[in-house]
């Protein structure tokens, strides 16, 4: 096929030898299938902020490091070289994410390198070679629903040990080969300990794997995975070798109404006395 403008300069820089074919189109990247050397992999080209459609991105970036209070400041004011290292900080959660998950044993792509806003990575494939299928687009057992929901809670589990959660992890985001599930499209990594969304954010990813492998197991839909190991993260004791039982009981406190309302009388009580003395100071 005809070379994309974005990847001619990995095609002059001797990185790609080949583009094959557009493997697909998202919401903030392109992606191509293609070959280098001897290996056939895929070019993710991220698309510039104004074409990509990813919602509320601002909120997954929140509590991402930058390299300083003057970087800072510039993506504060939106300036053009702020909204420049914006996109980098946006390219670059990926490639930092796959590399901590990869290193955590998280089953990730294998990424090369990215070079101007294109991530060059490993093409996940079935064991006939094909591009290994989304997981909304795979159909199975219970007992393969089971162990493949096992291995995810395990990986997620895994990311968030090493302090990221995915932030938009669904059946789409998975894709599946002979070993099992494979987690893809990190951009929106969130950091879990600096960002006010964290818990929601883990909550919906672990919650939108157990309604798809549910859907084969329906005994699944019964673990409550997220918020046992959210509690172990808050508490500083979840590690990759914490034992979990998908069971959680949350601790209901019924409120003290009594106390709320004295609370607040006592408040009324105070501002009376603080407006009398404004009235008291006007009269003399």
């Amino acid at each position: 096929m005809k070379i994309p403008k974005r990847l001619q300069p990995l095609v002059d820089d001797g990185l790609i030898d080949a583009v094959l074919s557009r493997l697909m189109s998202g919401k903030e990247a392109d992606v191509f299938v293609v070959r280098c050397g001897e290996h056939i992999r895929c070019a993710k080209v991220y698309k510039d902020a104004m074409k990509r459609s990813f919602k509320k991105a601002a909120q997954y970036q929140e509590g991402r490091k930058v390299r300083g209070g003057r970087q800072a400041r510039a993506m504060n004011k939106r300036s053009n070289y702020g909204r420049q290292l914006e996109e980098e900080v946006w390219q670059n959660a990926e490639v930092d994410a796959l590399s901590r998950l990869a290193a955590a044993g998280v089953r990730v792509p294998a990424s090369y390198c990215c070079v101007d806003g294109v991530l060059l990575m490993e093409l996940v494939s079935d064991d006939e070679g094909n591009v290994a299928p989304q997981l909304g687009a795979v159909s199975m057992s219970e007992e393969e629903a089971i162990r493949q929901y096992t291995l995810m809670m395990h990986y997620i589990r895994l990311m968030l040990c090493t302090g990221l959660i995915h932030g938009d992890l669904s059946e789409f985001n998975v894709l599946v080969d002979g070993a099992g599930p494979v987690i893809i499209d990190l951009p929106q990594a969130v950091n879990a300990s600096a960002n006010n969304s964290a818990k929601a954010m883990f909550e919906r990813d672990v919650n939108n794997m157990r309604r798809y492998y549910g859907e084969y197991a329906p005994a699944l839909l019964h673990t409550n995975y997220a918020k046992e190991m959210w509690a172990l993260f808050e508490e500083g004791n979840l590690t990759p070798n914490s034992v979990l039982t998908g069971v959680f009981e949350e601790e209901l406190h019924s409120a003290d109404v009594s106390a709320v309302l004295d609370e607040i009388s006592a408040a009324m009580a105070e501002e009376q006395e603080r407006q009398a003395r404004i009235r008291a100071g006007d009269e003399i």
